[in-house]
C-alpha cells in the first residue's frame, strides 16, 4: 500500500503485511475493524505515522507476534496523519501508541517502542498465554496478576504494570483494583488526563471502591501546580518570621506535596492542626484526610499520620 507523506513523497505503509490477521484501518472502517471485531477476539491497534522512526521497529515486531498467535488476536494499523480524528478521540499524544480492544473497549496499551520480549508478552497476555485457557484464570490468578502489577508499579516499571492490570481487565472488565492500578500507572508516567479517563472504565457497582477513591484523591492532589523556584524557601522564611502564619504553613504543605515531599506535607499539616485545628474550616485536617485516602489505609504513612492526628485531636 502506498501512502503520500509530508511534502508529497510516497511512503510505504509498514502495515503491508502478508498476514491475514493484520490490516490497515481508518475513520470509515474503524468501528467495524476494531470495535465490532474485538467482540470476537482481542484487537491490537497500532497508531503510527510514516515519519515515526520507532514505529518502523515496533510495527513489524507486533505483526510477527500477532501472526504467531494464529488468529487468537488481530491487529489493525492506523496512520494518524491520515486519521487525525481517531487520534484526537482516543487522546493519542505521541507515537507509537498501542491499544488493545476487547468487547469494544480499550483494555490495555502502552506508549513508545518496547523490546521484543515485552511485545511478545503483551500479545501473549491478550491471547491468554500458555496454560491460561481463554484468558480466565479465576480469583487466584487475578490476585497474582494484580500483585505483579503492584510490584512493577513500586519498581517504576510502568509498562509492565500497565500490562498486568490490562491483563486482568480483559478477564474482568471494570475490575476496580485493576482500573485503579492502570490509572496509577498512567499517573506515575505523568499522564494525568489518561489516568482520569481510565477511572471511568470501572464497573458502576464499584465506583466507590477504596482503590478507585484513592486514585480520585491522588488526582485531586495533583491539581495543585508544582511550586515555582524559591517558593518553598520563601514560605519557610515567612514561617520563621511568624510561626502563626497559618496560610503560609498550609501553602507550604501544598507546595511540598506537589514537589513530591509527602512526608514533609503531612508534618506541616499536623503542626497546623496542633496550632489551630479549626483554622479555615478545618482545612488542614481535611487535606490530611485527602492525603490519607490517596495513599490508602494500609500505607505506613497513613497509619502513622492517623495515629498522630488522633493524639493531637484527643489530647
Amino acid at each position: 500500500m502506498t501512502l503520500i507523506g509530508p511534502g508529497g513523497r510516497p511512503v510505504t505503509s509498514p502495515a503491508s503485511s502478508t498476514s491475514p490477521h493484520v490490516k490497515d484501518s481508518g475513520l470509515a472502517t474503524f468501528a467495524a475493524d476494531v470495535l465490532e471485531a474485538s467482540r470476537e477476539v482481542p484487537v491490537i491497534v497500532d497508531f503510527w505515522a510514516p515519519w515515526c522512526g520507532p514505529c518502523k521497529t515496533l510495527g513489524p515486531m507486533l505483526e510477527a507476534a500477532v501472526s504467531a498467535a494464529n488468529g487468537a488476536v488481530k491487529m489493525v494499523k492506523v496512520n494518524i496523519d491520515e486519521n487525525p480524528e481517531i487520534a484526537q478521540q482516543l487522546r493519542i499524544q505521541s507515537i507509537p501508541t498501542v491499544y488493545a480492544f476487547k468487547n469494544g473497549q480499550p483494555v490495555d496499551g502502552f506508549m513508545g517502542a518496547l523490546p521484543e520480549s515485552q511485545v511478545k508478552a503483551f500479545v501473549a497476555g491478550l491471547t491468554g498465554g500458555e496454560g491460561h485457557e481463554h484468558g480466565h484464570g479465576g480469583p487466584e490468578h487475578t490476585a497474582e496478576v494484580l500483585s505483579m502489577g503492584a510490584q512493577a508499579l513500586e519498581a517504576g516499571d510502568i509498562a509492565m504494570a500497565a500490562q498486568a492490570y490490562g491483563h486482568v481487565l480483559q478477564d474482568e472488565p471494570g475490575h476496580p483494583a485493576a482500573v485503579a492500578g492502570l490509572a496509577r500507572a498512567y499517573l506515575q508516567g505523568g499522564d494525568v488526563e489518561r489516568a482520569r479517563t481510565t477511572l471511568q472504565m470501572v464497573r458502576p457497582d464499584a465506583a466507590q471502591d477504596e482503590a478507585i477513591r484513592a486514585v480520585e484523591a491522588e488526582l485531586k492532589l495533583r491539581e495543585a501546580p508544582a511550586p515555582q523556584t524559591g517558593e518553598v524557601a520563601a514560605l519557610r522564611a515567612r514561617l520563621e518570621a511568624d510561626p502563626r502564619d497559618h496560610q503560609a504553613r498550609f501553602d507550604l504543605a501544598t507546595a511540598l506535596d506537589a514537589a513530591g515531599d509527602r512526608d514533609g506535607a503531612i508534618a506541616e499539616l499536623l503542626e497546623l492542626v496542633r496550632r489551630d485545628r479549626q483554622w479555615n474550616e478545618a482545612a488542614a485536617r481535611k487535606q490530611l484526610v485527602t492525603l490519607f485516602e490517596a495513599m490508602g489505609p494500609a500505607d505506613q504513612r497513613t497509619l502513622e499520620g492517623r495515629r498522630r492526628l488522633s493524639s493531637i485531636l484527643f489530647s
